[in-house]
């Protein structure tokens, strides 16, 4: 039996793309553009509700249900919303989900809503709300907004959740109100205070982003060694750098052993016509990487050596 196509795409295929960016939204909101670790947004929260791991969990998941009923909403009206008041448009909008979820914890989470208190309506302010609001549910469809929302719902919740673990344990002793130290244990109090707010985030900041900068050190390693298998770059590389200019980025290698080894690279945008040679006016000869694993690596024509 024939498999069913649409305008010359099979079903699998369609599933495998939508699968693709459902995965890359939940990537992004999640872990590369963390909204707490990596953007910096949402900071007054952040500091003020991670004094316990409940107080977070709270704030986190009221803020998840107010991004995917937003942006949700938001994404169905983003073409009959004036651009001129679009943003008074979307605070409207998130000021009636706000309002939903506060009723609904102080129907049935009194003693939650006692504890978060007026951080609550603030969620109407929380720049991560409005910026999803702005940067992606105006401009896409209804399920990646809704997606996107969720993603970023619990990237935040999740970071919410690390902060206030660290300070809960380090600064009362306790996990969820439960003593895990024991008796013995001296809370360092300071963590329970607006100044160990600030001291657990800057250093959970800095650990995400020693991860992120050893992925990326990795990656431009791997991609390194790929261009050194499709080209005649010498094995004794001591150092690389690489610049952006014009949307031209140029990798340049050498060898502290080798002075004469140096060579510039210029990776150009698909379907560029490569300029000549500065030195000779001929055009830039050589070889690419187009054969890389990496299908995302753009065509790449060898200058001379420098």
């Amino acid at each position: 039996m024939n498999e069913q196509t649409v305008n010359g795409i099979s079903a699998k295929e369609t599933g495998k793309k939508k699968a693709g960016w459902a995965a890359q939204i939940l990537k992004t909101g999640l872990f590369t553009e963390n909204p707490t670790f990596v953007q910096l947004l949402g900071m007054c929260p952040t500091l003020a509700t991670t004094t316990s791991v409940k107080n977070a969990l709270g704030m986190g998941l009221a803020s998840t249900a107010v991004l995917i009923c937003s942006n949700t909403l938001i994404s169905l009206l983003r073409k009959f919303i004036p651009k001129q008041v679009r943003i008074a448009a979307y605070i409207v909008i998130i000021s009636g989900f706000v309002t939903a979820v506060e009723m609904l914890m102080k129907a049935y989470f009194y003693d939650l809503y006692e504890s978060l208190g007026l951080f609550i309506p603030l969620i109407v302010v929380n720049c991560i709300i409005l910026a999803r609001a702005e940067a992606f549910a105006s401009k896409n469809g209804v399920l990646p907004s809704a997606l996107d929302g969720l993603a970023c719902g619990l990237g935040f919740t999740g970071a919410l959740f690390l902060i206030a673990t660290v300070r809960e344990i380090v600064g009362a002793g306790t996990f969820f109100g439960y003593r895990v130290l024991g008796e013995g244990y001296s809370p360092a109090v300071i963590f329970v205070l607006p100044a160990g707010a600030f001291f657990t985030l800057g250093f959970l900041i800095a650990a995400v982003q020693k991860i992120r900068n050893v992925k990326s050190d990795r990656q431009r390693h791997d991609r390194l060694s790929d261009i050194r298998q499709a080209s005649d770059i010498p094995a004794n590389i001591d150092y690389y750098c690489v610049s952006e200019a014009d949307g031209v980025s140029k990798l340049t290698v050498a060898s502290d052993s080798d002075p004469d080894s140096e060579l510039s690279l210029d990776f150009y945008p698909p379907e560029t016509e490569i300029p000549p040679d500065e030195k000779s006016g001929e055009p830039a000869g050589g070889k690419n990487t187009a054969d890389a694993d990496d299908s995302d690596y753009p065509d790449a024509d060898w200058g001379m050596p420098l």
